[in-house]
């Protein structure tokens, strides 16, 4: 039987290369996202997905949103929780209380309510599983992204206490923490860095590959295909685990 997939903040990025992967294997796939002319484009892109416009940062946009998967997709065999923002880049003096608020409305609280309204739904599975991205920034703290680093280390905890709640249930929850990421959102993260410090962008981009072994950032492709393995009959025994993807980095942006 095809799994039955939703994906949060799906229509670009990361979320999308999830999508495209799980669709690519005969998955049934549904994607949210607050960017409607995205998920249009993603719509297009991938054959068959299942697209609804939602902002996880409102609990009824989430209720209505989760309602609305299940019935497309008929069931819930895999979450995968990828809605998330950076936030601001400034020490914890400096930083606006709305913004640090603001993170963990999106990365935490959301979350929390999207994975809630799904259990049941899981526990109806035979094999349900849910995906919680974390970041490197989930391992380590580091200047100037104390909003960031509390989300993605508080989602890890969220992670590791689902999979004690959930395995009875045949449920397994990861969480996964990838490095720098290839794309658009690692060069404004980088661009915050360099003003922040008050350095170029070439000397952030420069500390960050000093820091990994492996010289690149990483692919989105690579994250998908993790989570794919994670899901699937092959990581049946993989849960309550923390899977960093980081080119061997000692910390990230």
């Amino acid at each position: 039987m095809a799994q039955r997939v939703l994906v949060t903040a799906g229509a670009s990025g990361i979320g999308k290369e999830i999508a495209s992967a799980y669709a690519a294997t005969g998955a049934e796939v549904c994607v949210c996202d607050i960017d409607e002319k995205a998920l249009d484009t993603a719509a297009k892109d991938i054959s068959g997905l299942k697209t609804i416009v939602c902002d996880v940062s409102k609990p009824d946009d989430i209720k209505r949103m989760v309602t609305s998967a299940i019935e497309a997709l008929g069931g819930l065999d895999v979450l995968v929780n990828n809605a998330g923002i950076a936030g601001p880049t400034a020490p914890v003096e400096d930083v606006d209380p709305d913004q640090w608020e603001a993170v963990m409305t999106v990365d935490v609280i959301g979350t929390f309510h999207v994975t809630r309204l799904c259990i049941p739904h899981l526990k109806k599975s035979a094999a349900g599983s849910i995906v919680v991205m974390s970041s490197l920034g989930g391992r380590f703290g580091y200047p100037n992204r104390s909003a960031y680093c509390t989300a993605k280390m508080g989602l890890i905890g969220f992670a590791k206490t689902l999979s004690r709640e959930l395995g009875p249930y045949n449920i397994r929850v990861n969480a996964i923490a990838p490095g720098a990421v290839a794309g658009d959102r690692i060069e404004r993260v980088l661009q915050g860095r360099a003003s922040a410090e008050h350095k170029t962008l070439e000397e952030e981009r420069s500390a960050a590959m000093s820091l990994q072994s492996l010289k690149r950032f990483v692919d989105p492709r690579d994250i998908a295909a993790l989570i794919l393995f994670l899901t699937s009959d092959a990581g049946k025994s993989i849960s309550g685990q923390v899977l960093p993807i980081d080119n061997d980095a000692q910390t990230s942006a």
